[in-house]
């Protein structure tokens, strides 16, 4: 059971990051005369992870916006069979805003298993990769589908990617395409509407998306990544809050074939530009 989890997460851990990385920071963002987007100065989310109802772990995220420069922490920590098998994932990144659009510098990802560990590091300019590294490197086979230095123009890495999703324009904060460079694979998270949804206890509704996985290159033919091409449909709950425009994960489904792993908002501490606090605990 868990084995299958941890290969999705293996595959998906820094796209799914980068969708908890919503939190406080995607929905109709207002704008001043002068174009700039008024982003809150801080967000702190506490999330808990579930895999078929039973407890396993927690993700907390860190956002910092300060004049027009940002910084995104994320700290995923998974714990299952009694404590036997453990996993630790430590996301980093750091860049510039323009607007509504996140301009990454850099990218850090650490991870650390009862088994085996590993990291990952990308330098970023005007939305092009300029190095990257991953410890241990990923092998190349026959089977993989090269990274082209073409398709690491117009990226964003999976923390950075979630504040792009400020920029939709429609009534629905769902719908759109991401550009991600994880350091090892280049694919979209291709987000959809799938309508709204009461939520019990709540004022008005929460949006429902639907996210699919487009892998474009950094991964086997053949493999279980265009079987998660295929059939991944992960749902993302998108909670208002009150009179701030912004929209924050309520809830993400991610599904397997041994069952579900959920990732439920417990609570979160947002403050405005204008250092206004606002809080959320379920």
């Amino acid at each position: 059971m868990f084995s299958a989890l941890k290969s999705r997460y293996a595959r998906l851990g820094l796209a799914t990051a980068g969708v908890l990385a919503l939190s406080g920071l995607s929905g109709s963002h207002h704008a001043n005369a002068a174009g700039d987007v008024d982003w809150p100065s801080h967000v702190s989310a506490v999330y808990t992870i579930t895999f078929n109802g039973f407890d396993i772990g927690r993700f907390t995220f860190e956002a910092d916006v300060r004049a027009k420069s940002y910084t995104l922490n994320g700290d995923a920590e998974i714990s299952a069979l009694l404590g036997f098998v453990k996993w630790q994932g430590l996301t980093h990144t750091a860049g510039q805003i323009s607007g509504a659009s996140p301009s990454p510098s850099g990218y850090t990802f650490d991870y650390k298993s009862s088994t085996k560990s590993g990291s990952v590091r990308i330098s970023l300019r005007n939305g092009a990769v300029v190095s990257s590294a991953a410890s241990p490197p990923l092998p190349m086979t026959p089977d993989m589908v090269p990274v082209e230095r073409s398709q690491l123009k117009g990226v964003l890495d999976p923390l950075s990617a979630v504040m792009a999703m400020t920029r939709t324009a429609g009534a629905s904060p769902c719908d759109q395409r991401l550009p991600i460079y994880d350091g090892l694979q280049r694919f979209d998270l291709v987000s959809t509407s799938a309508g709204t949804r009461q939520l019990p206890g709540s004022v008005g509704d929460v949006h429902v998306c639907e996210m699919r996985y487009r892998p474009i290159s950094g991964y086997k033919r053949g493999g279980d990544t265009e079987e998660l091409a295929r059939t991944l449909k992960i749902e993302v709950s998108l909670l208002p809050v009150p009179n701030t425009g912004l929209h924050v994960p309520h809830e993400i489904k991610i599904p397997s074939l041994v069952g579900s792993a959920t990732l439920k908002l417990q609570k979160i501490d947002i403050v405005t530009s204008d250092h206004k606090q606002i809080a959320f605990a379920n």
